[in-house]
């Protein structure tokens, strides 16, 4: 099995946003999600059921990061760079 050349390049700005965010722990984004929830949660019992459900939706955005910063870790925009393509 070949190589599939990827004529597709990201750019500078995307670039940079990779390297920072393969710098970031994954779990962080997984404790986020997990925070937001129990903050939720909290909110809820406190009687705030507008803020409860605004804050419970941050936990798919957090998990989403964490998906983004392991592909990040493992392919890397500049993959294909480092390949020699």
């Amino acid at each position: 099995m070949g190589i599939i050349k990827n004529d597709h390049s990201e750019g500078p700005i995307a670039k940079k946003i990779e390297q920072q965010t393969a710098k970031l722990p994954s779990d962080l984004f997984l404790w986020a999600a997990v925070g937001s929830m129990a903050a939720s949660a909290t909110l809820k019992v406190l009687g705030k059921g507008t803020t409860s459900l605004f804050v419970g939706q941050w936990a798919t955005s957090f998990l989403l990061l964490g998906i983004y910063n392991k592909i990040v870790k493992v392919e890397g925009s500049d993959a294909n760079d480092e390949a020699g393509q």
